[in-house]
């Protein structure tokens, strides 16, 4: 039975129990396996890129196949595989896989992408188009309908191959044609334009604009639908015989465009020559030519060459040309905006005297005008006249009212001034009347005060007169010793008890207070 023998520091031998061994052999295996799994199995996919799968195991496909077949499981065939790993991080098992890490695609700014289907069925004879199925995958090879815009996509490069186109531009004042190169035949292919969604040439065209369409289902031409100008004196033949056999040559310029609602139907009629970019030239070719020579040879053949040096000829011819050539261009989808006949050159042998009558007969008509400018001048002299007369008596009459506007204003005035002054003094006399009513009132009753005042006095003077029995004499001379005693009393203050003013005592009044004198030789003091 064998043992593991393990040596320890001092180089001796010890035996190492059966456990440990079987763990370090089972770390050893899991880190292996960890290892196999992460740096073997593992599939790392960048952004902005893709893997594709190949199985080296399975079912072996047959020879006509480059893919595992449709619908079949991941790995179920051995080869390239449908499926597709994006972004990301992915393990496989190498033994039973390989992968290619390829670039997504892109498709930059201002283009398109189409996609060719190089896997499936052939197609049937005639067709170019791959077939879809209801979730829009091909089921055949081709070229695949739509297209994809700028942006990255990924594709399966085994499955597509995608070729980069630029868009249409239909610039302004263009229409774009579109024709149909895939779908169904029409069932009547003599009609000029086909039914939508038939192969041919559409009617609905395209505006103005970027259309992003598959160059290989429709092609798009553009159609000039701007004025275009042509000059009849281009070619030098613009000519046509006179009625009494002289040769007119005359000049002229036609502009003209194609109408918009029938750029596919001019662009089907005359893209013969014009490489499918422009019909101008052959509908000048075609339509401008051929549809102005007709007008000028049918109708300058009716008239003499004579008649082409009048002004009033050349105008008549002018509007009938240009109706004419409406007429004609308009039912083919042309449209004419102009047709002016710049000049008519008549024969020179019948030029000079024609020219020389028709200038006689403008100079009379030139006189004429001046006669009827001269009378008009004259009439225009009189109504000037009349004007500035009619302005001098207005701006009089304006005087006149303004003159009597003025005086009927300061009449006004003085009226109202005598008519303020009238009331002031009428307010004035009524105050005066009133002042003085006053004064009166107040003079009576101060004459009144004064005559009630000396009534008083005299009634204290005839009771004093009565109290001395009548005779003022003594109540005069009572009076006046009173006033004397009073002041001479303050005059003898130091003799008050002398006998001389005894005397004067019987002039005092008692001191009863009754207001009677006390007579002479009372001993009353």
């Amino acid at each position: 039975m064998a043992h593991n023998i393990f040596l320890d520091d001092d180089g001796r031998g010890y035996r190492a129990p059966k456990g440990g061994v079987a763990a370090l052999v089972v770390v050893a295996f899991v880190g292996t396996l960890a290892w196999f799994v992460y740096d073997q199995c593992r599939i790392d996919v960048p952004t902005g890129q893709m893997a594709i799968l190949v199985s080296k195991v399975g079912k072996n496909i047959s020879n006509e196949d480059e893919l595992a077949p449709t619908g079949s499981k991941e790995g179920e065939y051995r080869g390239i595989q449908r499926d597709f790993l994006t972004e990301g991080r992915y393990f496989y098992n190498p033994y039973y896989w390989d992968w290619e890490v390829i670039k997504q695609t892109e498709i930059p700014n201002g283009k398109i992408g189409v996609r060719v289907s190089l896997d499936g069925d052939d197609l049937p004879y005639g067709e170019f188009l791959a077939h879809l199925d209801k979730s829009g995958e091909p089921t055949t090879k081709g070229i695949v309908p739509g297209v994809l815009r700028a942006g990255r996509y990924p594709i399966h490069k085994y499955l597509y191959d995608v070729k980069p186109h630029d868009p249409i531009t239909v610039p302004a004042g263009f229409k774009g044609v579109v024709t149909n190169l895939a779908g169904p035949i029409p069932d009547d292919p003599n009609v000029m334009l086909s039914p939508v969604d038939f192969r041919g040439v559409q009617e609905e065209v395209f505006n103005a604009g970027t259309h992003y369409v598959n160059p290989y289902e429709k092609r798009i031409e553009l159609v000039d639908c701007r004025s275009q100008r042509f000059d009849l004196a281009q070619n030098k033949d613009m000519g046509f015989p006179s009625k009494d056999g002289f040769w007119v040559r005359l000049d002229g310029i036609i502009e003209f465009r194609v109408m918009p609602d029938h750029a596919a139907e001019v662009f089907v009629t005359y893209n013969e020559d014009a490489n499918g970019e422009r019909v101008d030239e052959e509908i000048v070719r075609k339509v401008i030519l051929p549809n102005a020579r007709s007008f000028c040879r049918l109708q300058g053949s009716n008239r003499a060459g004579r008649e082409f040096i009048s002004g009033k000829t050349k105008i008549e011819f002018q509007e009938a040309f240009q109706e004419a050539m409406r007429d004609a261009c308009e039912p083919l989808g042309i449209e004419i905006i102009q047709a002016l006949i710049t000049e008519i050159h008549p024969p020179q042998k019948i030029a000079e005297p024609v020219r020389g009558r028709e200038i006689a007969v403008q100079q009379e008509l030139n006189y004429q005008q001046q006669i009827l400018q001269q009378g008009s001048e004259q009439k225009l002299a009189i109504e000037k006249e009349l004007v500035i007369q009619k302005k001098a008596l207005v701006q009089a009459d304006q005087k006149v009212v303004k003159v009597t506007t003025e005086a009927e204003r300061e009449r006004e005035v003085a009226v109202t001034k005598a008519n303020e002054g009238l009331a002031v003094a009428k307010l004035k006399l009524e105050a005066a009347q009133d002042e003085a009513d006053a004064i009166t009132s107040r003079g009576e009753a101060a004459a009144k005060v004064v005559q009630f005042e000396n009534e008083a006095e005299a009634a204290g003077w005839k009771a004093a007169v009565a109290a001395f029995g009548g005779e003022g004499s003594e109540y005069a001379r009572f009076v006046m010793f009173q006033k004397m005693a009073q002041a001479y009393r303050k005059i003898m203050v130091n003799t008050a008890d002398s006998p001389l003013m005894k005397i004067f005592d019987s002039f005092t009044p008692a001191s009863g207070g009754n207001g009677k004198p006390t007579p002479a030789g009372d001993g009353s003091n």
